[in-house]
């Protein structure tokens, strides 16, 4: 085997996120452990129309694209999710009610995709890292960006050498203004990867395929993904982080001692 070949395939540096979509998690398995902190689309939530129109919303986490990540790549995922879920709930009544903040439950990473509710249904405030206290997270501004950004925070209290992957809107072709929020919202995730460590950004507005009328014709039910969008969605995420850990490798040296007593100083 020549190494150097393959490592040089593994980092090429004209390859894009979604070039490659892996088979068995690819290097996403080891993460052994990993939160997801979502909304609807986190919960594997199935939308049904009853014979008068009315619609049926029902979370089936055995279909979240976090457990088909889960059953892929051979690791462990929770589901610390629901849909509906926005930042703000999250923080101020959600994760304590269900015992999210346990450390019994940390993990070595986490996937945060929050947004559609916050921002396309309550019309919350974006905000900016300039409304993040580092000090202290309670003092943080009551924006989409403090909320969020708290739930970074308290996690880092949990697990301080964690990674964080930040996912972005995907594009559907949507009217001006939603666009624009989802551009705003695709620009805070990357100030976010830019303000804490050890993060990054899952851009799937700009890598993933459109979801227009033809991928949800395969993909949606009604207004929510069908089982197959949920699996889609899964061999796209453990790809990105995959792609993620290829092309930062040092990075990840350590990741098998996150959350552990054992640490690594290395020579000077």
């Amino acid at each position: 085997m020549n190494i150097q070949e393959y490592m040089n395939a593994l980092t090429d540096e004209n390859e894009k996120p979604l070039d490659r979509l892996v088979t068995n998690g690819g290097f996403c398995g080891i993460l052994r452990t990993v939160g997801c902190v979502g909304d609807s689309l986190s919960s594997g939530e199935f939308e049904t129309l009853d014979r008068e129109g009315g619609h049926h919303y029902y979370d089936v986490f055995d279909y979240s694209w976090g457990q088909f990540m889960a059953r892929e790549a051979g690791i462990k995922v929770y589901n610390f999710s629901r849909g509906g879920m926005s930042a703000r709930q999250y923080m101020e009544t959600f994760a304590e009610e269900k015992d999210f903040w346990n450390p019994e439950f940390r993990c070595k990473a986490y996937i945060i995709a929050l947004g559609v509710n916050d921002l396309l249904n309550n019309h919350e405030t974006l905000g900016s890292t300039d409304d993040i206290c580092l000090t202290d997270y309670r003092k943080n501004k009551q924006t989409f960006a403090g909320h969020y950004a708290m739930i970074v925070q308290r996690l880092k209290e949990i697990a301080p050498d964690a990674k964080f992957f930040f996912m972005t809107m995907p594009e559907e072709h949507n009217r001006k203004e939603i666009q624009d929020l989802k551009n705003a919202h695709a620009s805070l995730m990357y100030a976010f990867a830019e303000f804490f460590t050890n993060s990054y950004v899952i851009d799937l507005k700009r890598y993933a395929p459109v979801y227009d009328e033809a991928f949800k014709e395969k993909f949606y039910l009604n207004g929510h993904l069908n089982a197959c969008g949920y699996a889609l969605t899964a061999k796209m995420v453990l790809s990105y982080i995959d792609y993620i850990i290829r092309h930062h490798f040092e990075d990840f040296k350590e990741i098998g001692l996150v959350n552990t007593p054992w640490k690594n100083y290395p020579k000077v």
